[in-house]
């Protein structure tokens, strides 16, 4: 009997509270998903998307002056998991799009992810995303 066998993949980044730190995340997920050889699946173009609002958010909103942001991918062949991990404090909110003249960055992540949410940290909180993605069959 053969099975395969899926192991972690798991990339971690440190970035400064600042602007040039959302490009750098992008393009190490880029990077990661080039890495894991998922540059073709369809949905990484939303993966990209869901980690420049999850990191202007934690820019913007969630790290403190002085601090900085942890990004952390997981892949273990049949999910994609974004995290970032900021010291700053409060539960970030999906915003209202009629009401709110910005802030949407949440309500893209929680429509083009298969899941999201919140967790605690100390200090901070990490904010996630997953993505499933379907299993390869091996070339026979």
């Amino acid at each position: 009997m053969n099975e395969q066998i899926e192991l972690l993949r798991q990339r971690d980044q440190f970035y400064a509270r600042a602007r040039r730190s959302v490009p750098a995340a992008r393009r190490f997920t880029e990077w990661s998903l080039s890495y894991w050889g998922l540059t073709e699946w369809e949905r990484s173009a939303d993966v990209l998307l869901c980690v420049s609002e999850l990191a202007t958010n934690a820019v913007v909103h969630g790290v403190p002056p002085g601090r900085g942001f942890l990004l952390r991918l997981r892949y273990d062949g049949a999910l994609v998991r974004i995290e970032v991990h900021d010291s700053g404090t409060g539960v970030p909110e999906v915003a209202h799009p009629v009401l709110d003249e910005g802030g949407r960055g949440l309500l893209l992540v929680s429509v083009l992810s298969d899941k999201w949410g919140v967790g605690e940290r100390n200090p901070g909180k990490i904010v996630w995303c997953d993505f499933a993605v379907p299993r390869r069959r091996p070339v026979t």
